[in-house]
Formats: C-alpha cells, structure tokens, sequence
C-alpha cells in the first residue's frame, strides 16, 4: 500500500514537472517566435552568408585575414561587408572551380553564393544568376623575363597554362594560334607549373598575374587583352532571389558610401 502511494507521488511530481516545463518553453517559444536572422534568404545555416570560393586566388581569395573564416582577398572582404549589411555572419568553403562556374555545386546546396572572381556570362548564366557587377578586368599573358616571348602571337609551339572552365581559357583557346593549351584546376597548380618549367606561360586574369609579378621578378606580364570582363557572385539558378536582391542592394550601399572604394583600394592600388 505504501508502495502504491510513492508510485502516485512521483506520478504526481513528474506530470508537475513535466507541466512547468511546458510553460518554460511556452515562454521561450514566445522568444524564438522571432526569425533567425536571414531566415528570409533561405541560407543554409541561419545567421550565416556561406560563401564558396576557389582558394588560393590571390587577391580575390587566399587564405589569412581575421575575419574569422581563415580567408581573406577582396571578394572574401567584399562579402564580410556585404554580410554585415545583412546582419549575418560569413561562412567560407573552398571548392573547385570547375564545378562552382557550372552551377553544379551552388544546385547542390553547399553554400548560398559563389564568389570566385567569376566572370558574367551568357554561357554561365544558363545555370546561374548573377549578382549585379562589382569588379571589371582584363586578361593577360606572364612569362618568364628571360623567355623571348613579347606576345600572344609568340606562342607557337609553347605551353600555355590557363586555369580550366574560365574566360583565360576560352580567350587562349580562341587567340593563341600554335599553343598547347594545359588546363589547371586552379592557380594553385598554375603558378607552381610555370615556376617548375612545365609550362612557358599563364594566361589569366591581369590581377592574379600582377601578384605573381610582384612576388618574383623573374617573371612580368608582356600583353593585356581587353575582354570586357565583369565579375558577379553567383546563387543557384531561381532559388535565391530574396538573397540575391539584398546582396545587390547592400552592394550598392557600400558603392555609395565609399566602403567598396576602400576595400578596392586595399588590394588595387597603384603601390
């Protein structure tokens, strides 16, 4: 009989508990009614922009910086500024190229924009949407100094590193008459191709080409070819319109503020 009373008793503390609890989080659900902050955007982790981006490609990407990623470079602080406009914190995976300019890993789910100092496209855009514009740039052609070649139309019979699926690759493709093409997945390989004798020339984007110049005076950049390039962050092919409205709005806040100028400057100005 005893027995069956403590049963009740515990019975009874526990359906207590169990009720008070129940009102905690009724309290707390009052609280977490409020959305994360980017729920709007559909991010994959809420609060977070994450970004994914071929590292290294300096000065867009590399890796450094105290923002917290473990990456730093102008499109990496572009975002950091553009997420704090949106009250988000970045998040950065490194990725193949290849795979992030075909749309394969944005339709993946893997990250919310791609930032790769990715050129705008009609061929691209068939699996992408773009963000408005925020860089404009040239392509261009490094050899060693002491190489003989002064221009694309010296390449007969060379090796010509282009990093695979970019416009270097489609401008070396259509221009260099005689060359053999050698894809690279990233400038990663590229530069240390080139520094090894594999290759007699890189042609890519004059940015990345003029960190390479600066950090080796064994190599200079001999042509600049005008393409009328413009880099876009990319989203998922119509999922992310919310995301991409915004990104594009706070980009123009930073345009019109002079903030965009300043991280600019931070990696493009004359030294």
């Amino acid at each position: 009989m005893q027995r069956r009373h403590i049963l009740a008793g515990l019975a009874l503390a526990a359906t207590a508990t169990l009720a008070l609890a129940g009102c905690a989080t009724g309290a707390g659900d009052s609280g977490s009614d409020e959305p994360a902050a980017g729920d709007e955007y559909g991010l994959i982790e809420a609060g977070t922009l994450t970004i994914c981006s071929d590292i290294p490609y300096a000065p867009f990407e590399f890796e450094g910086g105290d923002n917290g990623t473990g990456y730093t470079g102008f499109d990496i602080d572009l975002l950091d500024a553009i997420a704090k406009k949106l009250d988000l914190k970045l998040s950065v995976q490194d990725v193949g190229f290849e795979a992030l300019q075909s749309g394969t890993t944005l339709a993946s789910g893997t990250c919310d924009i791609g930032a790769s100092a990715m050129t705008i496209t009609d061929e691209r855009k068939a699996n992408i949407d773009f963000s408005d514009p925020y860089y404009e740039s040239l392509q261009s052609l490094l050899v060693r100094t002491d190489s003989g070649i002064e221009s694309i139309d010296d390449l007969e019979g060379k090796n010509v590193g282009v990093q695979q699926g970019t416009t270097g690759e489609a401008y070396a493709n259509e221009n260099a008459s005689g060359a053999e093409i050698v894809q690279y997945p990233s400038d990663g390989e590229l530069w240390p191709a080139m520094q090894s004798g594999l290759i007699d020339a890189i042609l890519q984007d004059q940015p990345v080409n003029i960190e390479h110049e600066k950090a080796d005076s064994a190599y200079k950049i001999v042509e600049e070819y005008e393409t009328g390039e413009s880099y876009g962050f990319a989203f998922a092919k119509g999922e992310k319109d919310e995301l991409l409205e915004a990104v594009n709005g706070a980009l123009k806040e930073l345009q019109d503020s002079g903030d965009y100028q300043t991280i600019y400057d931070t990696y493009f100005a004359a030294k």
